[in-house]
């Protein structure tokens, strides 16, 4: 698979941007806020450009996502889950 660049590519930094906050996403919130589509692929291309990115299953086909800590407190832009 072909993973894209986060510095260049908008709509992994616009997702990015989004989780920065600390706070975690539902894909719902990711998908409004990041205005994308296809959450899991983007978090899998974040992951391949090193992003570390936490997620949890909270109820059936509900998932939440969030910048692991040091990700967090690195981020530029505008906390325990299961790495996947």
């Amino acid at each position: 698979m072909h993973n894209a660049k986060l510095k260049t590519s908008g709509r992994l930094q616009r997702v990015f941007a989004v989780l920065s906050g600390g706070e975690p996403k539902t894909t719902r919130q990711i998908i409004r806020e990041g205005r994308c589509c296809a959450v899991n692929s983007i978090v899998s291309e974040l992951r391949a450009n090193g992003v570390k990115i936490e997620c949890k299953n909270i109820r059936r086909g509900v998932f939440e996502y969030r910048l692991h800590r040091k990700d967090a407190k690195g981020a530029k832009r505008k906390k325990n889950y299961v790495d996947k």
